[in-house]
């Protein structure tokens, strides 16, 4: 790392710091060095990290074969590259693809500076007019978000998606859970057409954030949102409820409520990451009688046949058009709190242990 700067290392389960990364070599041919201006918590994944319960801490992943495998030597402590919601800014360059001074979007890990090469690390140019601090969604966390409306379009469209606005215009949208990918798709599905977008969420501050950006939010232990919904949304006889479902809460029983949420034949778009399965799902309900569909629309694969259109950079593409027209309701709703590195591995254990909550953090490191 350039400099030998500081790291966010989780040494142990429950136990985080930050240390100092060992000194680069001096800056070779064909690299580029950057210097972190902010690094974002995405909690649900980074958690898992912290707490010990993510999947690639007990089996590797063959990804040839497509499977968790005992003989796959599992990540072990201490996890040093986690996090995948960096900007910064270029401080040295020696190659022509990126140039000295810009804030590129990447997604390397908690941690002060990085030496890239073009030809192997993704590096998102930000442009002069988006505020750097959102530029922390435009690698990765954005692009996880719109793909989730890439993969509702190709539900109605198949491989002739020419859109995001394909799967949700003039439809009714719902959003189970309000954290930052479900808000970011309530924005993206709003931006691109839809009808109507509702939210679902149990959590006050999260239901209050989702109002502030203009959404109705509803709470799923005050009234059955099901009931509700499909009460107000008619589509024919024995036709009522979603058009589609957006399921952005790593919980069983959200996934379960996303299925309820469903008129006949519909499709949960799930975007949601299940550390300990989904047990409490019920499939011999809903789902069987109203002959559901689940879709998984994790970043790692969009649509079959849509690969040749909708790469990762399109994706960033509609990221940055999305923070051009909402970023200043973005940054005064969505990112709660903005710290230093320092205090990072205080605020992991706050999290854990549930004393604390925040929607967006974002770390610091100091000085350009």
């Amino acid at each position: 790392m350039p400099g030998g700067d500081r790291v966010l290392v989780v040494n142990r389960p429950g136990q985080a710091a930050v240390c100092t990364g060992p000194v680069e070599p001096p800056l070779p041919e064909g690299s580029f060095d950057v210097r972190t201006v902010y690094s974002g918590l995405s909690a649900g994944t980074e958690l898992s990290f912290f707490k010990g319960t993510h999947p690639l801490l007990k089996a590797g992943w063959d990804a040839e074969l497509g499977l968790f495998a005992p003989w796959r030597a599992p990540t072990d402590y201490p996890v040093r590259r986690w996090g995948y919601m960096q900007v910064g800014r270029v401080t040295r360059s020696r190659t022509g693809a990126v140039t000295a001074g810009g804030y590129l979007a990447m997604t390397y890990g908690h941690r002060a500076g990085y030496r890239g090469d073009p030809l192997v690390d993704r590096a998102v140019p930000l442009p002069d007019d988006l505020d750097p601090l959102l530029g922390i969604y435009v690698a990765h966390m954005g692009p996880i978000c719109a793909n989730g409306l890439l993969h509702a379009a190709a539900e109605l469209h198949g491989a002739d998606v020419r859109t995001l606005a394909d799967g949700v215009r003039g439809r009714r949208v719902v959003i189970t859970g309000s954290g930052v990918v479900g808000l970011l798709t309530a924005l993206f599905a709003r931006q691109h057409g839809a009808l109507e977008v509702v939210l679902i969420e149990a959590t006050d501050a999260r239901r209050k954030a989702g109002e502030a950006l203009g959404f109705t939010v509803l709470d799923p232990d005050a009234e059955d949102p099901a009931v509700l919904l499909k009460t107000r949304w008619r589509h024919g006889p024995g036709d009522r409820g979603a058009d589609v479902v957006f399921q952005c809460r790593g919980q069983a029983a959200s996934l379960a409520m996303a299925l309820r949420l469903l008129r006949p034949q519909g499709a949960v778009i799930d975007l949601a990451f299940y550390q300990s399965g989904a047990d409490a799902v019920r499939l011999g309900e809903e789902f069987h009688h109203n002959g559901l569909a689940v879709r998984c629309a994790q970043i790692g694969r969009v649509p079959r046949g849509l690969a040749h259109l909708w790469n990762r950079e399109r994706l960033s593409a509609e990221t940055i058009a999305l923070l051009r027209a909402e970023g200043a309701h973005i940054r005064q709703h969505m990112i709660t709190d903005v710290l230093p590195i320092e205090r990072a591995p205080e605020l992991l254990t706050a999290l854990a242990r549930r004393d604390r909550h925040v929607l967006q953090a974002v770390f610091t490191f100091g000085a350009e």
